[in-house]
């Protein structure tokens, strides 16, 4: 990724965005976002055709995004370089590259639920084809100018990063993501920071509480119970408060803090709650989801 990778469409020669990545991981999804966004979006264009459609667009200053992928007529890492660098140097245009991504496990269930072939599924298992593919696009991803891994993004959230990215609408400055999770389900490939709070007494082995989530006021009180909570907290706010807005003057867009504990239930959702009040109060624009969190009879609110 290049070093304070922005998009600024003041700027004529950032105008054009490609959209590329691993069959299933979401470039068609983050096409159809950028044209929600105004962009002319265009998918699978010849790689060739690229120089053509920059010189001959009709309104040049219009940001474009364009996807590309494995199945693109001509598409290949050395042409793909080529194009770019031609671009660059013929036009005055500065591609910027979006590479989306996800774990293999994710992109085989999203082909399983769709029943749609992976386009290198041909004469091999559909592991094996997403694999491949992943090797093939490593190169384009070890260059991107931005690599979003989707595999545990809601469309609302890959919408919000693409939408802080690029400086579109009213939204300025860094994006804060709160979000809890269960270890057992693996951490989130997308977060920057990542605590445990697998240390704090655990509701689960409360029947009353059992069957609650970190939502319910019950189980708040139990977790603040705990004589450990209240000085983690504040030193998580203490570690917090100077560092984030360190992040924002590097120019960094969003930030994901992700919270764990065993389940994903009861402890990472009720201290997942806690630091996004606390951040959403320092003025940021924060957004907090629970991956993991299971429904529950009641509320208790």
């Amino acid at each position: 990724m290049r070093d304070g990778f922005a998009a600024d469409y003041t700027d004529a020669k950032n105008r054009l965005v490609l959209v590329t990545g691993v069959s299933g991981a979401g470039r068609t999804t983050s096409l159809k976002i950028l044209e929600d966004f105004g962009f002319d979006a265009v998918d699978n264009l010849p790689l060739r055709l690229l120089p053509a459609l920059i010189s001959g667009a009709k309104h040049p200053e219009q940001p474009t995004a364009i996807g590309l992928d494995i199945r693109t007529r001509d598409f290949g890492v050395d042409q793909f370089v080529k194009i770019i660098a031609e671009l660059r140097d013929q036009q005055g245009v500065d591609p910027l590259v979006v590479f989306l991504d996800a774990e293999t496990s994710v992109l085989q269930r999203r082909f399983t639920e769709t029943r749609r072939p992976h386009p290198l599924a041909h004469d091999r298992p559909l592991v094996d084809a997403i694999e491949h593919e992943k090797r093939l696009m490593a190169p384009i991803a070890a260059t991107a100018d931005m690599t979003i891994e989707t595999s545990r993004l809601k469309s609302a959230e890959l919408r919000k990063i693409l939408q802080d990215q690029f400086h579109i609408g009213e939204t300025e400055g860094m994006a804060v993501f709160v979000k809890s999770f269960s270890f057992r389900q693996g951490v989130p490939a997308e977060a920057d920071l990542v605590f445990d709070v697998r240390f704090l007494r655990n509701p689960h082995y409360d029947p009353e509480l059992r069957l609650l989530t970190g939502l319910n006021k019950a189980v708040g009180n139990y977790i603040e119970e705990d004589p450990d909570f209240a000085g983690f907290v504040d030193g998580l706010r203490a570690l917090l408060e100077p560092i984030l807005p360190r992040y924002a003057r590097e120019g960094k867009s969003y930030l994901t803090i992700a919270i764990g504990c065993t389940g994903g239930q009861h402890r990472s959702v009720y201290t997942a709650r806690i630091l996004n009040d606390w951040i959403a109060d320092l003025g940021y624009d924060v957004h907090l989801s629970h991956r993991d969190k299971p429904d529950e009879p009641n509320s208790g609110e």
